[in-house]
């Protein structure tokens, strides 16, 4: 048993994920990281790293990988962070990693109770304990709290290499964001984040979260029923009231054309408001990357 142990942790890593962009501002020290916060997220888009330079509240990098299907998400970690330099490094301010999965619930957090995290999912989503674990994050300023499944292995790996960095919900970034740039006594509004054959759909009214849920889809059609339902059954109306949208798409997409065909006042969202942003970050669209951006909203 002992030698299949030794085997085991001998294996090779995979080929680290691909790099499809990296911007970086050229004031980013990456031998010197204490001054700056680490933001990472992994999900079926791949994994993203941003760097915030938290002296002057900026954000001085932005990295998009693209994740190999055939390994997991804890191997091609370990792969990049082998030979990247900002991964490899272990002195940030503070890291933050956001797992994006529909496997995860909203409960209030007068409600929730430390320890009860695998019952509170269970009602949602079978946990698997040899490849799973339960983690979950507070939002003290919307008093809720997120209970989510992750891949054990990338948890071990995460605290091991950062032992005072937190992991939350990729949808607990985004609620912190889309409540950050709402309204105090705004009416209620319906925002989508589309990533990779889903889309989450988050509903806020007057700073406070109404409606959150995460959606797959594999057609155009199946993306606006989806957005329509759910208007219908928070009683807003496609022809007047406006929706914001972030995500991984182009203007000419049939995905936001057909949107565009049924909700009249449809917008792209910005990116998060009162941070920097490193002219290196001009050749990228505003309404991408948002959940990365908000991270450092995130407590």
């Amino acid at each position: 048993m002992s030698s299949n142990a030794s085997s085991a942790a001998t294996l090779p890593l995979p080929a680290p994920p691909v790099a499809l962009q990296s911007l970086r501002d050229e004031t980013l020290e990456t031998t010197s990281p204490a001054s700056c916060n680490l933001y990472l997220t992994a999900g079926a888009n791949g994994l993203r790293v941003g760097v915030a330079d938290m002296r002057r509240n900026k954000f001085v990098a932005l990295e998009d990988y693209a994740f190999n299907s055939q390994a997991s998400w804890a191997e091609q970690f370990q792969a990049l962070a082998q030979e990247h330099d900002l991964l490899g490094q272990t002195t940030w301010n503070q890291v933050r990693l956001a797992v994006q999965n529909r496997h995860f619930t909203l409960l209030p957090a007068p409600l929730f109770r430390a320890g009860d995290e695998a019952a509170y999912l269970r009602l949602h989503h079978s946990v698997d304990p040899d490849y799973e674990t339960v983690d979950r994050y507070v939002h003290t300023s919307l008093e809720i709290a997120s209970v989510f499944a992750t891949e054990k292995a990338l948890a071990q790996w995460f605290h091991r290499t950062y032992p005072t960095g937190k992991m939350l919900h990729q949808t607990s970034a985004l609620l912190e964001g889309i409540v950050h740039q709402s309204e105090v006594a705004a009416p209620r509004r319906l925002y989508l984040s589309l990533g990779h054959q889903e889309v989450t759909i988050v509903a806020v009214r007057d700073k406070h979260l109404e409606f959150c849920n995460v959606f797959a889809f594999s057609t155009a059609e199946d993306l606006i029923y989806f957005t329509i339902l759910v208007m219908q059954e928070l009683q807003l109306n496609p022809d007047q009231d406006t929706v914001v949208v972030w995500g991984d798409l182009m203007h000419d997409s049939e995905l936001f054309t057909i949107l565009r065909k049924y909700i009249r006042n449809i917008r792209f969202g910005n990116r998060p408001f009162d941070l920097a942003y490193s002219y290196r970050l001009n050749d990228v669209f505003e309404y991408r990357y948002f959940e990365l951006y908000s991270l450092h909203l995130c407590q």
